[in-house]
């Protein structure tokens, strides 16, 4: 990867890309593309579990492993930790990944059930087959934003979906790097853009549709080599009519780089 130029988007664990690229040679614009902002109200987690008292939840899902831990503190806060727990006893409880799984072992909550790799919703909804669902109540554990096709999927074999959400995605404060990664595509000064998130390519383009390029933006992405963490963030890409030409697998950063360095001669 020596000399190439990447371009990350990631947030969270955006320093840690950017220096394991550029310890392999690549010459790295970081381009934060994705805010995670709280988006919990400890009234209506409160309100939430109160009514679970009345009538409990029969599957609960936990989709991410930093939303699990905002709503077992919101729940905390409100002082109804025990209780939130005993509920959950008497649910089935599934895990999409290893990160929610990691965070309801830490509250001592019985998993279930696991999501297969890649993690995506189909593995959620094969993890429910033989579930009773008809009638039942669904506490949904909401990622950055709502998972539509889950909610339709349950609502179709008639259960009652409770989404909490924890967090929600938005655009970064400062946008002036996704604009600096932009005019980059344009003049055509990167060789590979990595997503570890189907948002960032949503953001991507809402910066690009402000600047007045997205035809522009696009092309480009199609002339670089386009790394994607796995199918949801490789869905994303392609719904914008982006070439995905590394997908990571199983869909881990380390696979994902490894991936990318394959792809770029080394």
């Amino acid at each position: 990867m020596r000399g190439k130029r990447v371009a990350v988007l990631e947030s969270r664990l955006g320093r840690e890309m950017v220096e394991l690229l550029e310890k392999r040679g690549a010459l790295v614009l970081h381009a934060p593309a994705l805010a995670e902002l709280p988006d919990i109200e400890p009234a209506r987690i409160a309100e939430l579990v109160a009514s679970l008292r009345e009538r409990p939840a029969g599957v609960a899902i936990f989709q991410t492993g930093v939303g699990t831990r905002a709503l077992f503190a919101a729940v905390e806060a409100c002082g109804l930790s025990k209780f939130f727990v005993g509920i959950l006893e008497k649910s089935t409880v599934l895990a999409r990944g290893p990160k929610p799984a990691a965070a309801l072992r830490a509250q001592g909550v019985r998993i279930d059930r696991h999501a297969a790799e890649p993690f995506t919703t189909r593995e959620i909804l094969a993890c429910l087959d033989g579930l009773p669902l008809k009638g039942a109540r669904v506490l949904v554990q909401r990622y950055g934003a709502a998972n539509k096709e889950l909610d339709r999927e349950l609502e179709r074999a008639g259960a009652q979906v409770l989404e909490v959400p924890t967090y929600r995605w938005a655009l970064p404060q400062d946008t002036r790097p996704l604009e600096a990664l932009v005019r980059a595509l344009e003049a055509g000064e990167l060789d590979a853009a990595v997503f570890t998130n189907g948002e960032q390519a949503r953001n991507l383009f809402a910066i690009a549709a402000r600047l007045g390029c997205e035809a522009a933006v696009r092309e480009a992405l199609n002339r670089v080599a386009v790394a994607s963490i796995g199918p949801v963030a490789s869905g994303a890409l392609r719904d914008l009519g982006v070439q995905v030409r590394v997908e990571a697998a199983p869909p881990k950063l380390g696979a994902l780089l490894s991936a990318l360095a394959a792809a770029l001669g080394g």
